[in-house]
């Protein structure tokens, strides 16, 4: 099959008649915060309440979308670089229509991607005869070349921390790197497993005053999902809580959450398109290379 490693980068943009798609980077400045689960759990939401879904799994080398929604998955992204299959192969459709682009675990190489080979994938979802209204892209955790790349050209770019000391430190690192080479300024945060409201509230205050105090950015606290067994419960169960246990406290969060999403609004003609998040990605002025730029 065709490979799509060399992809011809001047291809024009999708048609402006296709139908507009939203754009959405969830991600975090340190694994274990929940990330995956928010955007599971959210797409599920989504789903519910009438929206087609894509969801992107773009921790390319530690993969585990697949595993969460309790999909099959037979070949994934590192098979389409590797020109052994189209993207069309490899879309499973899980609960609620909920569609998965799956990666690859355990790859190195996956997670070493080179510019030109995120711009492929990114142009190989843009030439998907399937309109979405919302693509969810769940970053990989850390700092990295292509969370960078994917966060920074996302139409809304959604942080999700904790209320430990190690969460608020590192989602200020990532706002700062974000916001100093890549040029981001809108920041939505969602404050997850927290104790409480107030506790929630205190630590995004803290992120907030620092930022303010350093920085020229805008961060808005979106939502706020408490701490909650019935999420563990539900990812052993490799099912969302909404469905598990429609009465949880964090399955009302994910809701409000998917109703906060549903209220952005969506990007005009080309903007908010995979072929848009490429053209920023080549915008970008401090790094075309397959490293992190810093200074």
């Amino acid at each position: 099959m065709k490979s799509i490693k060399h992809t011809n980068v001047h291809r024009p943009f999708r048609d402006s008649k296709s139908k507009c798609m939203q754009v959405i980077a969830v991600t975090s400045g340190k694994g274990g915060v929940g990330k995956t689960s928010l955007s599971f759990n959210t797409a599920v939401a989504l789903a519910q309440q009438g929206r087609s879904v894509l969801l992107l799994d773009a921790d390319f080398g530690l993969a585990n979308l697949d595993v969460m929604l309790g999909v099959r998955v037979k070949q994934n992204l590192s098979h389409v670089i590797a020109g052994q299959a189209e993207l069309k192969e490899i879309i499973y459709e899980g609960v609620h229509g909920i569609k998965l682009i799956p990666a690859a675990s355990g790859r190195l190489d996956m997670a070493q991607l080179s510019i030109q080979q995120q711009a492929s994938i990114i142009h190989a979802v843009n030439d998907l005869e399937i309109d979405f209204d919302t693509l969810i892209i769940d970053t990989a955790a850390g700092l990295s070349s292509s969370m960078f790349n994917l966060t920074s050209a996302s139409q809304h770019v959604v942080i999700v921390m904790t209320d430990e000391p190690t969460s608020l430190t590192d989602a200020y690192a990532l706002v700062k790197l974000l916001h100093r080479h890549y040029q981001v300024s809108h920041f939505k945060v969602v404050m997850n497993m927290a104790k409480d409201l107030a506790s929630g509230m205190d630590t995004f205050m803290k992120l907030r005053k620092v930022s303010d105090t350093f920085l020229d950015v805008t961060l808005d606290l979106i939502a706020t999902v408490p701490f909650d067994e019935h999420v563990r419960q539900s990812i052993r169960r490799q099912k969302s809580v909404i469905d598990l246990y429609p009465s949880a406290s964090s399955a009302y969060a994910y809701h409000h959450l998917a109703r906060q999403f549903e209220s952005w609004p969506l990007a005009q003609k080309t903007e908010g398109h995979l072929q848009f998040l490429f053209e920023k990605i080549l915008q970008q002025k401090h790094h075309l290379n397959e490293g992190l730029y810093c200074e």
